[in-house]
């Protein structure tokens, strides 16, 4: 049998991708039980992730299997080894790797990623790398079907927030290209210096076209990028020119705090009622205002939610037993 992993939901076809969504939300209305029985998952983190944790633990245990955890620095050995050794006791292998540091031409190329998925047998499933997050992708297009219904042709509007912190672009790209898989007319605003990795870019640009979708522009202005949203999806991301260089990225950012989804940004939104997703964790009128997160087109906590959701499908399509 051939090995099957899920690196970036790009690896998978529209139509395998379509399947697990449906699989997600037949999951979802609790149409699906069981499936993991006698199943071991192994966990990885070379960073820290406990909303992937306990997401991940919480889906084996709905499904009957078993979930164990090695934290960081834990296995004391090369990941060529470590992946072996739990090739030979556990069912499927999920692993958050490093996201930050370096130099962008060796981390873009995802070295820590394909050696573990290289020298694992079985499934291994991505729970974020320094370019793709593909479960919290799926749980963003479940997401944005939940709120938006038909998205097709819809605006979707990828906007950088200011955060303290440099962080990997994986979660924003894997927004974008999942939103470009349904077919979204796709906008990405930032200011200039905080360019997405351009393969992403030209991924992204792709991915939508094929998908009957559009890529309509690359904004540089927070509040002309999001007239006419259907959806605005919050993003922080560090420069990829600056990556590996702190002091400098830190100095870059300093006068961008203005970067922020605010309640008089998002009426500018398709008749003021965008949705808003942000994936957790934020920080609350930091990189969004706290009265957009209690306002009542935030689908924060669905999103939060669907992301459990989306796990138990992956997890049952590569390890479990068939689902009628």
């Amino acid at each position: 049998m051939t090995k099957r992993d899920l690196l970036a939901l790009e690896d998978w076809s529209p139509g395998q991708t379509e399947a697990l969504l449906e699989l997600a939300q037949r999951i979802k209305r609790g149409q699906v039980s069981g499936g993991l029985e006698n199943r071991v998952l192994a966990m990885v983190f070379l960073s820290p992730d406990p909303h992937s944790r306990l997401s991940l633990e919480t889906a084996m245990f709905l499904h009957g299997g078993t979930a164990v955890v090695l934290e960081q620095g834990q296995a004391g050995e090369d990941i060529i080894d470590t992946a072996r050794v739990l090739g030979r006791s556990t069912d499927a292998l999920a692993v958050r790797t490093r996201q930050t540091g370096g130099d962008w031409a060796v981390a873009r190329q995802e070295p820590e990623l394909k050696a573990f998925a290289g020298n694992y047998p079985k499934p291994v499933i991505n729970l974020g790398s320094a370019r793709r997050d593909p479960s919290q992708a799926l749980a963003d297009a479940m997401t944005l079907q939940q709120h938006l219904g038909r998205v097709e042709g819809k605006r979707f509007v990828l906007t950088w927030a200011w955060h303290p912190q440099a962080l990997p672009t994986a979660v924003a790209a894997s927004a974008a290209l999942a939103a470009a898989r349904l077919g979204m007319e796709i906008v990405i605003a930032r200011p200039e210096g905080y360019e997405l990795d351009p393969e992403d870019t030209a991924l992204i640009r792709k991915t939508a076209q094929r998908a009957g979708g559009e890529f309509v522009h690359i904004n540089n202005d927070p509040d002309d990028a999001l007239v006419g949203a259907d959806a605005v999806y919050v993003a922080s991301w560090g420069s990829v020119k600056l990556f590996g260089d702190p002091d400098q990225e830190r100095e870059t950012r300093a006068g961008l705090r203005d970067w922020r989804l605010t309640g008089s940004r998002l009426r500018s939104t398709r008749g003021g009622k965008g949705v808003v997703l942000h994936p957790f964790p934020f920080r609350r009128n930091v990189g969004i205002d706290e009265k957009v997160l209690e306002g009542a087109t935030a689908a924060v906590v669905d999103q939060a939610e669907n992301r459990l959701h989306a796990q138990r499908a992956i997890l049952l399509e590569l390890m479990g037993t068939p689902i009628p």
